[in-house]
């Protein structure tokens, strides 16, 4: 199953530091086979105020997501983001070809009875 990183951030600064880290961005997800889905695309609100940045990157499962992070090359850069950037980034497991949510419904059903 796929896995993706997801990053909520605001930006606190423009800085050179944030320019060095996108150019070196890339070259820390090839060898896991990162792609990026979503990079701070407009955001419509339809419930809620938003005033973050979403970005989301897929990868082929959660150990190449958590390999990714927890790279040498990913870790070097990190510091650059985040002394500008404020905001969460996490991992999740996506799921698999012909999910349908009834599969969440029944799960929680049982739970129910």
């Amino acid at each position: 199953m796929p896995a993706y990183a997801v990053g909520l951030f605001r930006t606190k600064e423009l800085h050179a530091d944030m320019v060095e880290y996108l150019e070196r961005l890339q070259a820390t997800l090839d060898p896991f086979g990162g792609t990026f889905l979503v990079h701070g695309g407009e955001v419509e609100s339809h419930e809620g105020d938003w005033d973050r940045d979403v970005v989301i990157i897929e990868f082929p499962g959660m150990d190449e997501a958590r390999d990714w992070y927890n790279s040498k090359a990913y870790q070097e850069i990190l510091p650059l983001r985040t002394r500008h950037i404020e905001g969460d980034a996490f991992v999740v497991q996506g799921v698999g070809e012909g999910y349908h949510p009834q599969q969440k419904a029944d799960f929680f059903r049982q739970k129910l009875n």
